[in-house]
């Protein structure tokens, strides 16, 4: 049977043959085709470790967030197989899209919508987890070891623990663990009326070094104003998408003090290896050009995932093995 100019391309793509490929590409063939195996051109080339096919699959239009049936990108199968110098191009590459397009985790409009509906929406609070109306999570207890980490980081800078923001309460995992720290001042934002009504009945309200700002913080940022700068702040809401927590991190000059933490969790994402990178690695340059420093420590979660825990939940939130801490500093001459 005669092979079709496409089955040719991802042939071309296989053997890395770069001049095949740009004579078929420039005769119309199309690179977001997928062949038998659900395989993009890209993915072969990314596969192979051909580099430069890469390249050249990009430069004409080739979907670098194209999926297989296994949920595998180009940039997955890259990894997978060691081939750096071709996963490296296709992260630079992915990186340059979403800073232009966002192709993956933004989308203002449904953003608001989804954090909207969440807010006005009856939840479901249980012994280890948290869940919306759709059986969707909105935070479960295999994230403790996480939140306490983050805790640490935002809390433990080899001396006593400052003024400590931290901005979605949930279960209060983040928060039971910054209380361990004997913070001097500890500020909580929660938005959802039903676990701000739950936080005050189990005594948040009564602590002493704790004040509850309810509302989103998008509209109770100005009541922080008249806040001295803080040492450490954590982010961690519901609802929203990357372009809400970018809005956010235009703050953090204001709201941290030079030389403070911030980090926020880290679930952009936490269904897709490479996407996951990607996006590490665009929060860490836009959170550079802002004036921070970013560093991920990996914590293993393999263990803490068994499928008994997911019994219930629409949504694995989160399938990779390992979990990536940031921990973001403001330079210490800020001014």
């Amino acid at each position: 049977m005669k092979k079709t100019t496409e089955e040719i391309l991802c042939a071309a793509a296989v053997a890395g043959d770069c001049a095949r490929l740009r004579e078929l590409l420039s005769s119309g063939a199309d690179p977001s085709f997928f062949d038998s195996d659900g395989k993009t051109p890209l993915m072969h080339a990314a596969a192979g470790g051909h580099a430069d096919a890469v390249r050249c699959l990009l430069d004409d239009g080739a979907p670098w967030n194209a999926l297989s049936p296994a949920n595998q990108s180009a940039g997955d199968l890259a990894m997978d197989n060691g081939h750096q110098e071709a996963f490296d191009a296709l992260l630079n590459f992915a990186i340059r899209a979403e800073l232009v397009l966002g192709a993956v985790a933004r989308g203002s409009a449904a953003a608001a919508a989804t954090n909207e509906g969440y807010l006005s929406e009856r939840i479901a609070f249980g012994e280890d987890k948290l869940m919306d109306l759709e059986n969707k999570a909105v935070m479960m207890a295999w994230e403790k070891p996480l939140m306490e980490a983050h805790a640490r980081a935002i809390c433990d800078s080899g001396g006593d623990c400052g003024r400590i923001l931290n901005v979605g309460f949930g279960m209060g995992l983040v928060d039971e663990a910054i209380q361990r720290y004997k913070p001097v001042g500890h500020t909580i934002i929660e938005a959802h009326p039903e676990i701000h009504d739950r936080m005050m009945r189990s005594g948040w309200g009564e602590k002493e070094n704790v004040k509850i700002i309810f509302g989103k913080w998008q509209d109770v940022l100005p009541q922080l104003e008249s806040f001295d700068q803080f040492d450490g702040i954590f982010f961690d809401t519901y609802g929203e998408y990357y372009e809400d927590m970018r809005e956010f991190h235009q703050h953090l000059p204001r709201l941290l003090k030079p030389g403070g933490i911030y980090s926020y969790f880290n679930g952009l994402c936490g269904g897709n290896a490479f996407f996951h990178v990607v996006y590490c690695q665009l929060v860490a340059l836009e959170l550079e050009n802002l004036g921070y420093s970013t560093q991920f420590i990996p914590l293993p979660v393999k263990d803490c995932l068994s499928e008994e825990i997911w019994k219930g939940v629409k949504h694995k939130y989160w399938q990779l093995d390992t979990y990536y801490l940031p921990v973001c500093q403001a330079s210490s001459d800020s001014d």
